[in-house]
C-alpha cells in the first residue's frame, strides 16, 4: 500500500477544508471497507485520508423531537441493522443492512459510505428510496440537506459539491403502521455485491396506503418504480400483484455486466418485487393494523 498522511480533524470545518483543498489527492474515511482495498490495489492514490468517524453525531442513532429518527453516517451496519427503533419502524432499513457482506465486515461497513460509493448495487440505498430518506451534508457553506432520490447522480457519482462530506440520514417518522422488505439476489447466498435487489415498504396513511418500491443494481442509479407504487396503491390483488411486478420490471434499466445480463437482472426483478410485495401484504394480514384505513386486505 502506498504511504498517505493519516488525518482526524478536530471539527467539521477542519474537515471540511482539508476535503476541499486535496484536488482529488484527499480521501474521507468513515468505515473503510471499500476506500483501503482501492487503495491497496492502487484503484486511488490519496496524498491523505481524512478520518471522519470521530466528529460530533456521526456514530449516534437518535430520535428528534418531531419524531424524526437521524442516523450518523459512520454508524455501522451492525449498529443500524440491530437498532431497535430501525428494526421496529425501519424494518426494511435494518433488512437492507443486515444484508451486507458478512457480520463482521458490518462491525466496520457505514451507511454513509455505502451511499457515499454511490454504487447502484449499495444494499441501503434502496431501503432509504423506500423511506423518503433526507441526507444530511456539511461543506464549506455549512450544512445542507438533500432527499435521497436527489443524492445520487450516477455510478459513482452524488450531488455533494467539493469539500462536502456526509454526516447523517434523517428518516420521517411512520404515520401509521408499517412493513417493509428487502429481496437481494447475489452469486452467493451471502457475502456477495448484489447481482440485483428490490425493496418493498408499505405504511398505513390516513388517506390510503402508500407503497414504495425500489431497485437496486438494475441502474446507472439505485431506483424508484413509481408506475408500480400508484398501480399497488389501487389494487393490490394477486392480478395487480402481478402487474406491480411487471412494473417495477420496466423502469428497471440494467446492463449485462460480468455479474448478470440485462435479460437476467430485469427477470429477476420481477420476480424479487412480486416476492416483496406478497411479503408485504401477508405480514400485514398477520398483524392487521387498528384502524381498517389501509385498505390492504
Amino acid at each position: 500500500m502506498q504511504p498517505f498522511d493519516y488525518i482526524i480533524p478536530k471539527d467539521m470545518e477542519e474537515a471540511s477544508a482539508l476535503l476541499a483543498a486535496g484536488n482529488g489527492s484527499v480521501r474521507a474515511l468513515q468505515g473503510g471497507t471499500d476506500l483501503i482495498i482501492r487503495i491497496r490495489g492502487g484503484f486511488v492514490r490519496p496524498e491523505r485520508v481524512i478520518d471522519l468517524k470521530g466528529l460530533p453525531g456521526m456514530r449516534e442513532i437518535r430520535t428528534s423531537p418531531d419524531g424524526w429518527l437521524m442516523i450518523g453516517a459512520a454508524c455501522s451496519m451492525n449498529q443500524v441493522g440491530l437498532h431497535p427503533t430501525v428494526c421496529e419502524r425501519y424494518d426494511v432499513l435494518a433488512a437492507g443492512a443486515n444484508s451486507v457482506a458478512s457480520y463482521q465486515l458490518r462491525n466496520r461497513a457505514t451507511v454513509g459510505g455505502n451511499l457515499c460509493n454511490a454504487s447502484p448495487a449499495a444494499d441501503t440505498a434502496p431501503a432509504l428510496l423506500c423511506l423518503d430518506a433526507v441526507v444530511e451534508v456539511y461543506g464549506p457553506s455549512g450544512a445542507r440537506r438533500i432527499p435521497v432520490n436527489e443524492f445520487f447522480t450516477g455510478p459513482g457519482r452524488t450531488a455533494m459539491q467539493r469539500g462536502e462530506f456526509l454526516t447523517s440520514i434523517h428518516l420521517p417518522p411512520p404515520a401509521g403502521p408499517s412493513h417493509g422488505v428487502y429481496n437481494k439476489l447475489g452469486r452467493t447466498k451471502i457475502g456477495d455485491i448484489s447481482m440485483v435487489s428490490v425493496a418493498v415498504n408499505c405504511r398505513q396513511a390516513v388517506e390510503g396506503p402508500v407503497w414504495r418500491i425500489a431497485i437496486g443494481a438494475a441502474g446507472p442509479t439505485p431506483l424508484r418504480a413509481p408506475e408500480a407504487e400508484a398501480s399497488l396503491a389501487q389494487d393490490t390483488s394477486p392480478e395487480g400483484v402481478a402487474r406491480a411486478a411487471e412494473l417495477t420490471a420496466a423502469a428497471a434499466r440494467p446492463i449485462d455486466d460480468i455479474r448478470g445480463s440485462a435479460a437476467y437482472r430485469r427477470a429477476m426483478v420481477r420476480v424479487l418485487s412480486r416476492r416483496g410485495i406478497e411479503s408485504v401484504l401477508a405480514a400485514f394480514q398477520a398483524a392487521p393494523p387498528a384502524s381498517p384505513a389501509g385498505g390492504l386486505a
